[in-house]
């Protein structure tokens, strides 16, 4: 049996995770017949910058990934490249050297798709590892109807929402609606790690 990646992130590294998010992004954006400057202006993020991310010369930090992909009105997973659906009846397994990951080039902040198929349910769960002393910053509200809970597996996490803060440590879990600005910070000198469960009403 071949041996299998034993580190928290999956097969793909530094360029190639850039470049496989830059595809990903232009098939998007060409899929809703956007130019460079209509999504620059959408998302607020400078054309210079989404034309570095497509070649995959650049990678994005988390929040202007999530600005991205909510001006493309996709989730950050279409954009990291989340596994297929499932047919019904079938079990699927991902291995954890098999996690399609997004990781911010500036905090080290990780996220790992951990849903074996995504597409197959209207909930998704990802693992996110935050490095000691990083915060995600704000990130963009979700569209009405996004849910999102989550357990604390390691250290101690602050969560804002809306202009309120709560502080979890390890085993506390949270559930929130998503359709507001909100961000993630570990202010601690030791890493936080968390899983979450975004879903969708409809």
């Amino acid at each position: 049996m071949a041996k299998q990646d034993e580190n928290a992130a999956g097969p793909q590294h530094g360029d190639d995770l850039a470049g496989a998010f830059g595809r990903n992004v232009r098939r998007r954006r060409e899929e809703a017949d956007l130019t460079l400057e209509q999504l620059s202006t959408q998302s607020s993020v400078s054309r210079a910058m989404l034309s570095k991310v497509e070649r995959g010369e650049k990678s994005p930090t988390i929040g202007v990934a999530s600005k991205i992909a909510h001006a493309l009105d996709v989730s950050l997973s279409d954009l990291v490249g989340a596994p297929a659906a499932a047919a019904s009846g079938v079990a699927v397994v991902m291995r954890k050297s098999e996690r399609p990951a997004f990781r911010d080039p500036e905090t080290g902040f990780e996220r790992h798709i951990v849903s074996a198929a995504p597409g197959a349910g209207r909930a998704e769960m990802v693992f996110h590892h935050l490095p000691a002393q990083v915060s995600t910053g704000l990130l963009p509200a979700y569209p009405a109807g996004t849910e999102k809970q989550l357990v604390v597996l390691e250290g101690a996490l602050t969560v804002a929402i809306g202009g309120i803060s709560e502080t979890l440590n390890a085993g506390d879990s949270l559930f929130f609606q998503a359709d507001a600005d909100h961000g993630f910070a570990n202010r601690t000198n030791a890493p936080c790690e968390y899983i979450m469960v975004i879903s969708r009403r409809t």
